[in-house]
């Protein structure tokens, strides 16, 4: 278990130090600058900033610069955003982008596994296909246009929900909707695959024998077997979460980490870009390794590689 540990943190520096290279190359190859675009800047107070941020300096210079702050986890100040730095961006933004996120992810969890079983256990009904097809319109549907259609329904036609913004328990329902329902009908048909394939085992046949009754066969013993697709896919959920937050986050107006992303790459604020990129890919990293980790623990037949 150690040197499994060890060897996934050296490949997290590795992926981390590779994707800020890229990172910081791909933003300094694109024409521009922060400042750029500020035609009311004279060319002195230009240079003046240029100067304040670095960004008179080599390349290479600039490099280095800010692979130390990275490394020492002090990321430096926002180029756009005044007397805010990189790291106070990140503490006010993260908490509610992972709020968002759970939440849309444990409705996805919640939904996908209930309707998947469902669906298996009562294959070929109206029930399975009514499930199934709602799944399938789930998966062919970007979340920004669930987004729109929730919007359309719940904030014009029936005012039941606020718009926009972020403050109270409202404010989270259809985001978090719009977010989580793409990844629930994938969860539910994995849920439904693995549930089938579970149910026609030699010991649920010995369970059903025993006399249990339905559920306890379901939950006490095929369900656990039957998940170990959904947590594969877990980490490629977790990613489009974190990804498709950035998209949601703008529609609702929500002041998270995927707001900030976008208003630093349109307004070439190259340390809070860069930044960014780093802590997606380092959640994306961290949630990719626990996911890897729990699967051992849910299938002893997974070992560990030494």
């Amino acid at each position: 278990m150690t040197q499994f540990i060890l060897r996934r943190l050296v490949w997290m520096a590795l992926t981390l130090w590779a994707v800020f290279t890229i990172s910081f190359i791909l933003m300094k190859s694109v024409p521009g600058g922060p400042y750029s675009s500020e035609r009311a800047l004279s060319p002195e107070i230009q240079k003046n900033f240029e100067a304040r941020y670095g960004l008179d300096k080599p390349l290479i210079e600039q490099y280095f610069d800010q692979l130390t702050y990275a490394i020492t986890f002090d990321l430096g100040m926002s180029t756009r955003l005044k007397d805010f730095t990189v790291n106070e961006v990140i503490a006010q933004g993260l908490p509610i982008s992972a709020t968002l996120g759970v939440i849309a992810l444990s409705f996805a969890l919640i939904l996908g596994l209930t309707t998947g079983v469902l669906s298996a256990l009562g294959r070929g009904t109206f029930t399975d296909v009514f499930f199934m097809s709602i799944a399938t319109v789930g998966i062919a549907i970007p979340n920004f246009v669930i987004a729109s259609i929730t919007i359309i329904l719940f904030v014009f036609l029936w005012q039941l929900f606020p718009a926009a913004g972020w403050g109270s328990a409202s404010h989270l329902i259809l985001p978090a909707f719009a977010l989580g329902a793409p990844y629930a009908a994938y969860i539910a048909r994995l849920t439904r695959t693995g549930m089938l394939e579970v149910l026609s085992q030699d010991y649920i046949r010995t369970a059903r024998a025993k006399g249990l009754p339905t559920y306890q066969v379901v939950y006490r013993h095929a369900l656990q077997g039957a998940i170990l697709p959904v947590v594969s896919y877990l980490g490629p959920a977790i990613a489009g979460v974190l990804t498709g937050s950035v998209v949601i986050e703008r529609i609702f107006s929500i002041p998270g980490l995927g707001s900030h992303f976008i208003d630093a790459a349109l307004q070439r604020d190259y340390t809070l870009a860069m930044s960014l990129v780093l802590v997606y890919t380092t959640l994306l990293y961290t949630m990719n390794f626990l996911v890897d980790l729990s699967y051992t623990f849910l299938d002893p037949r997974v070992k560990i590689p030494s």
